[in-house]
């Protein structure tokens, strides 16, 4: 055979090997398509077929607080909807840990919701060292309703506004506080005041917001910060008596009530921030249509009026703007915890 020939046959052999290749390659490309295309038109199918079963809605406290009622209220609307069931499932302990370590353990199908407050996703990191749960996996769905802080002293308190409060806790000694329990909304918020006021208080927790308001009624303990939902009963009652509100606007059970902005304090703003969440591996398309349905449900004019009545301000907002409020307060409570050295471990 000539060199020419054998050049030649040389190549035709190539390219009758690299066939196969080619082909095996085009295959395998387009199986992948097949797959991708199969596992979205997948989601989207259960994103559709959403909600199929009951819904488990996890509350971290007992039967009877704030969180609880927000459950089950907004559960009822949003039962309604979705024409399923929704059971509110109460775990109690651990600083809210248990319940949300449970819930980033579950599937993440959207069929387990859990109630998160800051303690769950902005306190505990910075005050525990380890946590049994990372919020990260935990993914938001929407800001149920804002709890904001009402700070309260005794109706034998010398203290008829927030600058006489503010005045005598300048005083050497200062005075103590109560709250409803270390790394609660209420402790955190009181040393927010103390800090941005430059006050000498002393922090007295309490296992919950009931027997610290009775001791405030009492007399045994000068102020607290409490919300209106769990103070409302106090306060209507001349129990205890409201100096401001660490809120953007005065409250609308309380309107002759001052915000602490208004006396100069701009910065001191605290709320109990209660939100959804679900295990972060839930497909959007299924926190999509999670989010749209207990909006809606929040949105209702029963449900929404049920909800001021107690003393929540309704919200339902995206995940991303809830998302983005978790980023935040983060920031903010993570730099103040670290800068007075609180711990709970």
């Amino acid at each position: 055979m000539s060199l020419a020939l054998r050049a030649t046959h040389r190549r035709g052999a190539s390219r009758l090997s690299s066939t196969p290749v080619r082909l095996l390659r085009t295959l395998v490309l387009g199986a992948t398509g097949a797959l991708c295309s199969l596992g979205a038109l997948t989601q989207a199918h259960a994103a559709d077929a959403y909600p199929a079963k009951p819904i488990r809605w996890i509350v971290p406290y007992a039967a009877g607080g704030g969180s609880d009622f927000l459950a089950r209220t907004i559960g009822q609307g949003l039962s309604a909807r979705i024409g399923q069931p929704v059971v509110v499932d109460n775990k109690p302990g651990g600083n809210t840990a248990i319940a949300a370590s449970e819930t980033a353990r579950a599937a993440p199908d959207g069929y387990t919701v859990l109630s998160a407050d800051n303690g769950t996703m902005v306190f505990n990191p910075a005050l525990y060292k380890s946590l049994a749960y990372n919020p990260k996996d935990l993914a938001p769905v929407t800001l149920l309703g804002r709890f904001p802080m009402i700070l309260v002293v005794g109706p034998g308190s010398p203290a008829r506004t927030v600058q006489d409060f503010i005045a005598q806790a300048r005083k050497p000694g200062g005075l103590n506080y109560g709250s409803a329990g270390a790394g609660s909304p209420h402790h955190l918020a009181m040393e927010l005041l103390k800090v941005e006021a430059g006050l000498t208080l002393t922090h007295a927790p309490y296992k919950g917001a009931a027997p610290a308001l009775s001791d405030v009624a009492a007399g045994q303990v000068p102020a607290m910060m409490v919300d209106y939902a769990a103070g409302a009963g106090f306060i209507k009652g001349g129990k205890v008596r409201p100096l401001a509100v660490a809120n953007a606007t005065r409250l609308p059970q309380l309107p002759d009530v001052p915000t602490f902005a208004e006396v100069g304090l701009k910065n001191v703003e605290a709320a109990a921030l209660v939100g959804m969440v679900v295990p972060a591996a839930t497909p959007p398309e299924v926190i999509a249509r999670l989010n749209r349905d207990v909006v809606a449900a929040i949105r209702e004019p029963g449900v929404n009026k049920r909800m001021v009545d107690f003393g929540v301000e309704p919200v339902g907002n995206t995940p991303a703007q809830y998302g983005e409020l978790l980023k935040n307060e983060s920031a903010r409570w993570t730099r103040l915890i670290r800068e007075l050295n609180i711990t709970l471990d």
